[in-house]
């Protein structure tokens, strides 16, 4: 049928009656197969039923689709002969021989059933790839991929029919990298449903809206040359545009030329179809001048923002209504919310006829509100001895309880006329709430769920803080608006980007809302980053962005709003920051894929005279990967300290113990290093007059670090502090004994149970590896009396610790044990290295404490230059690596060391420190896959440093020597023991030189 016919069919009086026969096929039913965290982001984040519910709402009130969730692969034949599903998603950590036969046992028990894979890293199997899955996708937690690959689904199972009765046009996308598909998927459909509601007629209510939304274009995904002929051929004068990769198979070979072959053939026949090329090799720009076609470069850093422009320049849903008798509307309400408030209003006969005619239960049936929905849909006003008053008090009751219910644990979109400062957890804008965000939403679920934590723990209040959290549509919006998309590409100093962002102005809608939550809000505020890719499970960007805090407590709002803005601007500035530029090219991802969420949350503590500061704060992680005694790796570890979390997080003086094993102790050799290694300063916020604010080198605004022995007397040092008597040279475990000195070993709450904080450590520890699929690493604060009482536990950060199990096993012989050079029996990976030349390492005869600032620099130089030669090394020194504290090791930050392959953390006389778990340095690093090893002053463990010293110089500075050879070193790390061993090289001697390592 030609398109001129459609002209005629689709007239203004039956057009909707052909729009609601489009998308006839629906997926209305999907397997997953997940942890039970990744089913949460796909439900929570995403809003996975509820967006597609917009898809799905027609005259009829059609059910939303519907998702199950199964956690193991053997389970899928069982589910699905007890539901028939459209389409598996597997978000499994199976391997790719494994996923292959799984999708073979898919199609031998239900033949064509759509199977996609979302992966945490691209996949290398090309028959996974293009043959025996549907598709393959990057997971990165971006809330739009989900919502595209339903779409992706539902369009391919319904172009044929659709094009043909309405003429409904497509888009082919050849490409074959599932990365690259995965990220230009979303901009796509976001283009085109943006598109689709712009042409939308004035005029038109809610409902007609949906149907109009079903004549959008579709998307089809092509991965090989035969794949998209064969699209273009049967849609051929429905084709609205063709996106096209240079290369990808063709005659079952990788062409690298078949893009171009493709387009230049289509636009030979077509002249009259908007092209794109999309190439990683700048030359094949001339071949798309000469199709020609418009062309975009995959490694530029606006790579999306220049598809989402090519798609816009070149390619270009319900209410409850009131209605009367007559069926005339005489209001109506968008949220339940609404609904409550508006049903106080609406004339009597009005309310009656709706709850008689069951318009409240279809309407809440809609909206996934089952519960609600079966108790309102039997009402009759009998029930209520025809009182249309009591029958209203109830209905109103109903929804209000809901309403409460609902938000307990759940992600409620920020309204200014439906705000309540009680909510736990609020956002503002569209997109993902980010990585942070998400961990702490889901965990807060978690524990609004777990009844029995709170039977357990009957006197400790379990609370989250509560939370605004502003989506990426946010930072989105911020950019646009000031045209600041190049700070992905230009290599600019942190403080320039945060000089040019700070000028920059907040989108209207943002700033207008963020006043409001002001106006409620007067409690201290930490604004912290929540960006896509942060705490993600094998990419995770944790501690490379800026948090800001503030005291909030300025009479004047509009001061205060401008610090809240200043702080959002400062957190959306780290994002172009050196470290994450670093990270993103380690992990090979560009900064343009990366999106930044915000987090306003709540402080907790309590005021101590002038400062505000919980009693304690600390890191708690599943996983020990420095255990002693007769602690178990599996049992977990914690570290705490006083104050503000920021000693912890930035790898300072705290203490460590085992939720499972607390009275094992850390050893220390004498009373001397004991002193040495407690806490020292702590960090709290400043509430009194700025004017008489503290001055410290340390002081990040409001946030201020002090001394122990500054603290307020009548606070938190007074039940967690022990007292030195140095005149007897012990410690007694209380804090009250009068001109003692105060040593934080917090031994009233870890031995003698004033707080049971090993207990429900080791308790939420349990849940939350179990409910996220692996390790994990909390972030949480303590409040208290001093007596124990009023005493309250918050949750204020979650995230996946990067596991080794499914990892391939590494042995390490005796014999290698006795020929290396290096080893520890407390490393951190599990791999065998062969690509190493390079060591960097500081001679415990060169290391000065006093001079970890002069070190970082020749550390810093000799990285830049490995970066620009491409060379990957080790890295060898004392103390603790990435501490923010420069007398307990070197200060290095991520970027840095960016080329590292392996940290050897050793010790000297002078400086022996705990390990830094629970940093976001020592994160980043595992994340990356980096091995990090601490040699002790075990019998056991060793490096020669002789043998280091012997070996010619490749470059000498004043602290650190650079030695390169021929040969590759290899580095062993068997992740079942944390065995390691360092290998010299063989078959050659080192490379001679003897330049200057600055």
């Amino acid at each position: 049928m030609a398109l001129s016919d459609f002209c005629h069919r689709i007239t203004a009086e039956n057009k909707f009656r052909v729009y609601h026969d489009l998308m006839r096929e629906k997926v209305k039913h999907i397997l997953l197969v997940s942890s039970p965290y990744d089913a949460w982001v796909m439900e929570e984040d995403c809003n996975l039923s509820e967006r597609l519910a917009n898809e799905y709402r027609g005259l009829n009130l059609s059910s939303p689709p519907r998702l199950t969730w199964i956690s193991s692969p053997e389970e899928i034949p069982a589910a699905l002969e007890q539901r028939p599903a459209e389409m598996v998603i597997l978000m499994s950590g199976l391997a790719e021989p494994e996923l292959v036969d799984l999708k073979q046992r898919i199609d031998a028990f239900v033949p064509d059933l759509p199977v996609v894979i979302l992966t945490h890293r691209e996949i290398e199997n090309e028959q996974l790839k293009r043959k025996d899955l549907d598709h393959c996708f990057l997971w990165t937690g971006d809330a739009e991929l989900l919502l595209a690959i339903v779409k992706l689904t539902e369009d391919k199972m319904n172009v044929a029919h659709d094009a043909m009765e309405a003429g409904i046009r497509s888009i082919i996308l050849v490409e074959d990298s599932p990365s690259y598909i995965s990220s230009f998927l979303p901009i796509l459909y976001r283009a085109l449903v943006q598109q689709a509601q712009a042409v939308i007629q004035e005029g038109l209510n809610q409902e007609h809206r949906l149907l109009v939304m079903r004549a959008r274009p579709k998307i089809l995904v092509a991965e090989t040359y035969e794949e998209a002929m064969e699209y273009f051929r049967q849609y051929e004068q429905y084709v609205l545009g063709v996106i096209s990769d240079v290369r990808y198979p063709r005659n079952g070979q990788v062409d690298p030329s078949a893009g171009v072959t493709l387009l230049s053939q289509i636009k030979k026949e077509r002249k009259d179809i908007p092209l794109l090329l999309a190439s990683s090799e700048s030359v094949n720009k001339w071949f798309a001048e000469e199709i020609p076609c418009e062309f975009i470069d995959k490694n530029s850093p606006l790579l999306l923002a220049e598809l989402h422009r090519f798609v816009s320049e070149h390619l270009g849903f319900g209410d409850f209504i009131f209605r009367n008798k007559d069926g005339m509307e005489i209001d109506r309400a968008h949220t339940m919310f609404q609904l409550k408030q508006k049903l106080n209003e609406v004339p009597d006969d009005v309310f009656l006829a709706h709850c008689l005619n069951n318009d409240f239960s279809r309407w809440f049936f809609a909206r996934t509100e089952t519960e609600l929905a079966c108790i309102m849909r039997p009402l009759t006003a009998e029930d209520f001895e025809n009182s249309v008053d009591a029958m209203r008090a109830f209905v109103i009751e109903q929804i209000h309880n809901r309403l409460q219910q609902r938000q307990r644990g759940i992600v409620v979109s920020f309204k200014e006329n439906d705000f309540d400062p009680q909510t736990d957890f609020l956002k503002i804008g569209e997109g993902s709430i980010g990585g942070k965000a998400r961990s702490l939403a889901f965990m807060f679920r978690l524990i609004g769920q777990s009844n029995w934590l709170k039977e357990k723990y009957p006197h400790i209040d379990i609370v989250p803080p509560k939370v605004l959290s502003i989506a990426t549509e946010g930072f989105d919006s911020f950019l646009r608006l000031n045209d600041l998309g190049y700070l992905a590409d230009d290599d600019f100093e942190d403080a320039e980007v945060v000089e040019i962002c700070l000028k920059a102005k907040l989108p209207d809608w943002l700033r207008h809302k963020l006043r409001i939550f002001l106006e409620k809000v007067h409690t201290p505020l930490a604004v912290r980053s929540s960006s896509l890719l942060e705490d993600a499970q094998y990419q995770a960007y944790a501690g490379l962005y800026s948090t800001v805090m503030l005291t909030n407590t300025h009479p004047d709002i509009e001061f205060r709003y401008r610090e809240l803005a200043t702080a959002v601007k400062k957190v959306y500035a780290s994002t172009f920051f050196q470290s994450p530029k670093s990270f993103s090219r380690r992990v090979k991802l560009r900064t343009d894929e990366e999106k930044m969420g915000v987090i306003i949350q709540e402080v907790i503590g309590r005021r101590y005279d002038d400062y505000f500061y919980p009693a304690i704060s600390g890191v708690a992680q599943s996983k020990n990967f420095y255990p002693f005694g007769r602690m178990k790796t599996d049992d977990g570890i914690a570290s705490i300290a006083m104050g503000l979390g920021k000693t912890v997080m930035d790898g300072g003086q705290v203490f460590r113990f085992c939720p499972k094993c607390p009275h094992v102790q850390p050893q220390a050799a004498n009373m001397q290093e004991l002193l040495k290694n407690s806490q020292s300063t702590f960090y709290s916020l400043y509430m009194g007059d700025p004017v008489l604010a503290p001055k410290a080198k340390e002081q990040e605004g409001a946030l201020v670090q002090r001394r122990i022995y500054n603290a307020e007397p009548d606070g938190p040092i007074s039940y967690l502090a022990s007292s030195y008597l140095p005149q007897e040279g012990i410690i007694r475990e209380t804090a009250s004994i009068p001109g003692s000195s105060k040593v934080l070993l917090f031994a009233q709450v870890v031995k003698h149970g004033l707080f049971p904080l090993p207990s429900l450590l080791n308790d939420i520890l349990t849940m939350a590896e179990e409910a996220m699929g692996g390790p994990v690493e909390l972030e949480f604060c303590v409040n208290m009396d001093m007596d124990g009482s009023n005493a309250e536990f918050a949750l204020l950060q979650l995230r996946p610790m990067s596991s080794l199990s499914g990892l391939a096993t590494v042995n390490i012989t005796e014999q290698e044990r006795a020929e290396a050079f290096c080893h520890s029996k407390h490393a951190l990976g599990n791999s065998e290295n062969q690509d190493i030349y390079d060591i960097i390492f500081i001679h415990p005869d060169d290391f000065d404490v006093a001079k970890t600032m002069e070190i970082k620099q020749e550390i810093m130089d000799s990285n830049r230059q490995m970066l620009q030669e491409n060379r990957k090394y080790i890295l060898i020194g004392p103390g603790r690596w990435g501490t923010s504290d420069r007398w307990l090791g070197v200060p290095v930050t991520w970027n840095e060391i960016s080329s590292v392959s392996a940290i050897v953390e050793t010790f000297t006389e002078n400086l022996r420190v705990e390990p830094s778990q629970g940093s976001h340095f020592f994160h980043c690093i595992t994340t990356l896959g980096i091995n990090y090893v601490m040699v002790t002053n075990s019998s056991e463990e060793f490096i020669q440093w002789d043998w280091l010293a012997s070996v010619p110089v490749h470059a000498k500075g004043q602290f650190i020597t650079h030695v390169q050879f021929e040969s590759p070193i290899t580095v062993k790390v068997d992740g079942r023991t944390a065995d390691c061993v360092l290998l010299k090289p063989s078959g050659s001697k080192p490379e001679q030189s003897n330049k200057s390592a600055t």
